[in-house]
């Protein structure tokens, strides 16, 4: 695989998954990390203390590592990798956009294991029209869930109209009656007018505020590692051999 030996650390479920892959194609991993050319780290990478997810000390492994190894992981603004080529899987569109269909997938499915209703003819509220909230809407309406997205944007507003959804503002939210309410956006928004709906907040930041909330991030890893470590693995092969792989 154009000459790449891949050295692993941290240690989750997904990555379990993401090395199982990469050896179904054939990629070379590694155990001794002065022959690695790449290094892969969970995504994202590091725990609050600066530690690798499920591994130990970012400093100590790099001294042994050869200062020509690429970094490939997730959050990798980290003092001890200035100078070193980095790859975050974070800032990467292809990346990010898979990962939102997986997040999608999984909060449909903890939505449903939570609501007294079944999906069809759900009344459903989608907060944000980022990555996440178009896979949303779309996984929902192919359910037969009626949809309503909220936008700031009256531009999306109008697309949303156009593509058959109903729109309304995120800034005019007025507590219209739903079952299940998801949030993408990151910013504070009051959700207790919204009384019994099953609230699920996605946002990297807190934002509904209310103490039902339910906070659902890092989905799949979590929920579902298997499709997460493969994004990964097929990620780290993308960027390492300059191609998708699509075995």
């Amino acid at each position: 695989m154009n000459n790449c030996k891949f050295y692993t650390a941290g240690s989750s479920a997904a990555m379990d998954y993401a090395v199982k892959y990469l050896k179904t194609q054939n990629a070379v991993i590694t155990q001794t990390p002065e022959e690695a050319t790449h290094l892969l780290l969970p995504v994202p990478s590091f725990d609050p203390d600066g530690h690798i997810k499920g591994g130990g000390s970012l400093t100590a492994l790099l001294a042994e590592l050869p200062k020509t190894i690429t970094v490939l992981g997730g959050n990798l603004v980290r003092p001890e990798l200035a100078g070193y080529n980095t790859v975050d899987f974070l800032k990467d569109p292809l990346y990010l956009a898979q990962n939102a269909k997986i997040t999608a997938h999984c909060a449909i499915k903890l939505a449903m294991s939570r609501l007294p209703v079944i999906l069809q003819d759900c009344r459903v509220l989608v907060i944000g029209w980022g990555r996440i909230g178009k896979c949303l809407a779309v996984l929902l309406r192919q359910l037969g869930a009626e949809v309503t997205v909220s936008a700031r944007k009256e531009t999306d507003r109008a697309m949303l109209n156009a593509l058959g959804y109903k729109a309304v503002n995120t800034a005019q939210l007025d507590g219209k009656p739903f079952h299940l309410i998801f949030n993408t956006v990151p910013a504070a928004i009051p959700a207790a007018e919204f009384g019994d709906a099953v609230k699920i907040d996605l946002a990297s930041v807190p934002g509904l505020e209310d103490p039902d909330v339910i906070r659902a991030r890092g989905l799949p890893s979590k929920e579902a590692p298997e499709s997460s470590g493969k994004l990964i693995a097929r990620t780290a092969i993308r960027i390492a051999v300059g191609k998708e792989n699509d075995t």
